[in-house]
């Protein structure tokens, strides 16, 4: 097993279990729905850093973007800069998938989400377009907290980005069952 070098995380196990712990009218719903909690997991997605550069109207953007190595289909990370050695921390785990995303695949997803993200400040502002994407030689991972729920052979699971300490949506859950369930 060898280490991994990864995002610090801002969302401790405890935080993390708290945050799976149902709370509220809603929280007792879903608690009868998905059942107990069971178990928490820390899981370590890997992702790739871009330099994208932007030209609409004459104007140029520059921007530095990641993308998930494994599907490609997780949210865009945005960094003002590279991560520093005081952003990272290294481990050993076997908590990661792995990079399987092809690097021509990767770079077309990540100039197809800007695109989306571009358009979607409004159509008819974008003149003389045009996307770049760099790839850079900064692979690394980002940690997320998974919950086990469920009671007998039934399971479900919800997950918790460490770094940005949110809620995750039905892609990170399908991305964690796929790579748990192969």
């Amino acid at each position: 097993m060898s280490a991994i070098c990864c995002l610090k995380p801002n969302v401790s196990r405890a935080e993390a279990e708290e945050s799976f712990r149902p709370s509220g009218w809603r929280g007792r719903f879903q608690a009868a729905v998905r059942g107990p909690l069971r178990s928490v997991a820390d899981v370590y997605i890997p992702f790739r850093l871009y330099r994208v550069e932007i030209e609409n109207g004459g104007k140029k953007d520059t921007r530095l973007l990641a993308l998930d190595s494994v599907s490609g289909v997780l949210d865009l990370y945005g960094f003002d800069q590279v991560p520093g050695p005081e952003d990272v921390t290294y481990l050993e785990t076997r908590n990661h998938p792995e990079a399987r995303l092809e690097e021509s695949r990767a770079r077309e997803l990540v100039a197809e989400k800007v695109r989306r993200l571009i358009f979607l400040t409004g159509f008819f502002r974008v003149r003389d377009f045009a996307i770049r994407v760099e790839p850079l030689s900064f692979e690394f991972h980002v940690p997320y907290w998974v919950g086990f729920f469920g009671s007998g052979a039934e399971a479900d699971l919800a997950v918790l980005d460490a770094v940005r300490r949110r809620a995750e949506g039905a892609k990170a859950r399908t991305l964690m069952r796929d790579w748990l369930t192969q």
